[in-house]
């Protein structure tokens, strides 16, 4: 008998017709919305020519403003990367240490770091710290500040990954591990923690876009990133909406493609016959008071 579980029955006839008539509904209201939009900005002679030419006949917009903004947003994502899953691996093995004396301080620093919103870390950090100490220049600490903030929530959030990718592996995996003489640690590194990190890809690839969206918000602590530019270039230009429409259209480009490299990345795993990608509604599910695969503390 087939283990599918099947969480809703098909729609009959009466569900498709209610459900086509409310996506008409929805397409009807977005469209209206999108007009009134345009029309909005029309009557405020946003979109008249002389404020988008800019964009196409004067390369001191990209040169000055749009691409070192780019290349801000773009630094302090890839740095967060980094860092973030350097910090998500170390803790992500610490949560799934036998000891307590390391996985209940790491579960606390995860669990409080992942409850903190980025936008008050990245304040906090600047202005409570490193614009008033001499461990950075002044020029690099919004920076630090961005970076920081980026690879405290997002390396939480990857350490709820490696943990729930752990958990996600079949029993027998830690059970062969053991029966050839391997520690619960040994099994933890040789044999889980490689297979976890190759069903966590898919969910990694999508937390780049996370990284990506959240260095927004170092315009709060004026870090010169895209969004900062995009406002120092409508100030400059009398454009303030064009600019932002812009500099958001770079953001959902480069979202969609990590987006689609996400997708690729899951495709592949799947036609390899890998273990099963792990997404952020696994690491929140409490597995019960064992370690990965079985492996109780006692026994470790």
């Amino acid at each position: 008998m087939s283990s599918q579980i099947v969480l809703f029955d098909a729609p009959g006839p009466k569900a498709r017709r209610r459900h086509a008539i409310l996506t008409v509904v929805g397409i009807v209201l977005a469209l209206g919305l999108l007009w009134l939009v345009i029309r909005k900005m029309g009557e405020a002679n946003q979109l008249e020519g002389y404020m988008w030419s800019p964009f196409v006949t004067d390369p001191d917009v990209w040169t000055q403003y749009l691409l070192p903004g780019l290349w801000g947003t773009l630094k302090a994502a890839a740095l967060s990367v980094v860092f973030a899953g350097i910090f998500g691996l170390v803790f992500g093995m610490a949560r799934l240490s036998a000891s307590r004396w390391i996985n209940l301080p790491a579960g606390v620093i995860v669990e409080f770091f992942r409850s903190v919103p980025v936008l008050i870390m990245m304040v906090f950090f600047y202005f409570g710290y490193f614009a008033t100490s001499d461990l950075v220049s002044a020029q690099n600490a919004p920076l630090a500040a961005v970076v920081l903030a980026l690879t405290l929530y997002n390396g939480s959030v990857i350490a709820e990954l490696v943990r729930s990718g752990v958990f996600s592996l079949p029993k027998g995996q830690s059970e062969a591990g053991l029966s050839i003489g391997l520690t619960p640690g040994q099994v933890l590194r040789s044999i889980q923690l490689p297979q976890a990190l190759t069903a966590m890809l898919p969910a990694l690839v999508g937390q780049l876009v996370v990284v990506l969206k959240d260095s927004a918000l170092g315009y709060v602590i004026t870090y010169p990133e895209l969004l900062n530019a995009a406002k120092t270039l409508g100030s400059a230009y009398a454009n303030t909406v064009p600019a932002y429409l812009v500099a958001a259209a770079i953001f959902i480009v480069i979202n969609y493609l990590l987006t689609r490299l996400a997708a690729l990345v899951e495709r592949r795993l799947k036609r390899r016959g890998g273990s099963r990608p792990v997404g952020l509604e696994d690491a929140v599910t409490e597995v019960g008071p064992g370690v990965p695969g079985g492996v109780t503390s006692r026994d470790a």
